[in-house]
């Protein structure tokens, strides 16, 4: 386990199997692509809910590095990130855009790779 002491934080890299840096990968990459698209409409309502989603994405992705509760950070990622499948659908139905399916098929990924860790975790 790489530790500073200084901080007292560490991280459980030792831990983290293939599935686990698949999953944060894909987080990660939803998580600055709704941190960008957040800035790009601060001044609209839904550039807040970017935020918030980029922020989430990457917090989840902070405690699976730091070995935090990760069944539970698997248990409450599944739904948070369906729920952004479903209101990109609502939102922006008929008119998809190919940056939006590519970040979809990575957050279905995602909940595939949360179903999975949390299935061998819990």
């Amino acid at each position: 386990m790489a530790t500073d002491t200084a901080s007292g934080t560490a991280v459980e890299g030792e831990s983290l199997s293939a599935l686990h840096f698949a999953g944060i990968a894909l987080a990660v990459v939803s998580g600055l692509l709704h941190l960008y698209l957040g800035v790009l409409f601060v001044g609209d309502p839904l550039g807040w809910s970017f935020l918030f989603a980029g922020v989430g994405f990457l917090a989840g992705s902070a405690a699976v590095i730091a070995n935090y509760r990760r069944p539970l950070v698997y248990l409450l990622g599944i739904p948070f990130t369906l729920g952004q499948v479903v209101a990109w659908y609502v939102i922006n139905a008929p008119n998809f855009s190919a940056l939006g399916f590519v970040d979809k098929t990575a957050q279905l990924g995602l909940v595939a790779l949360l179903v999975i860790l949390y299935r061998r975790e819990a």
